[in-house]
């Protein structure tokens, strides 16, 4: 087997402790069975894992945070 990243899997530092919050609140809520964007976001929303802002995820809103974090 041949391990390999793409250019947008590698960092230049650790992740930020907002970053693992979000990371694990991912892992949390597919998880559990969630696999729509829909899903998602009322699953981060119900474990108390908000947008940068302190508001409740929308779709808008975390398909703009994942763009930021992509850096793209």
């Amino acid at each position: 087997m041949s391990l390999y990243t793409v250019p947008i899997q590698t960092r230049t530092g650790d992740p930020t402790p907002y970053e693992r919050q979000l990371a694990g609140a991912i892992e949390e809520v597919f998880g559990g069975g969630e696999h729509t964007l829909e899903g998602l976001v009322d699953g981060l929303n119900a474990v108390g894992v908000f947008a940068p802002d302190g508001q409740a995820w929308t779709t808008e809103s975390f398909q703009a945070e994942i763009h930021r974090l992509g850096g793209e």
